[in-house]
């Protein structure tokens, strides 16, 4: 599965293309760290977005909304992301990304398409 660097000044445009291309797709969010191992934060919920506030290096931060109000709605912020991360299938699907931060454990976004892949195999994403 390759897997592509997101660079820092893309991160805001990547974000809101991705957001808008995933929007509705199930997500599983996890939290991977060497003192607290793979934890899941949400599973199999919604996609509803995620974006950059850009300050300067090490002070942005990374807002990832999942799920539906209110009785499953996750938001999960990421202080100082260092890294993103795009991992992509045999044929170009986005199947998670990857946020490290200093300090912090790596967030890992996977998400699964609420349709058929057969459906969707011809949708361009930039």
């Amino acid at each position: 599965m390759p897997t592509q660097e997101i660079p820092r000044e893309e991160w805001p445009d990547f974000f809101c293309g991705f957001s808008h291309a995933h929007e509705g797709w199930f997500a599983t969010v996890e939290v991977l760290g060497p003192e607290i191992g793979a934890q899941t934060e949400a599973r199999e919920l919604p996609f509803e977005g995620i974006s950059a506030e850009m300050n300067a290096p090490g002070e942005d931060s990374v807002e990832l909304m999942i799920g539906e109000e209110p009785d499953s709605h996750v938001v999960h912020t990421i202080e100082g992301p260092t890294h993103i991360r795009l991992d992509q299938g045999e044929n170009g699907e986005h199947e998670a990304l990857q946020i490290e931060a200093l300090g912090q454990p790596v967030t890992l976004i996977r998400l699964r398409s609420p349709v058929s892949p057969d459906l969707v195999a011809d949708v361009v994403i930039e």
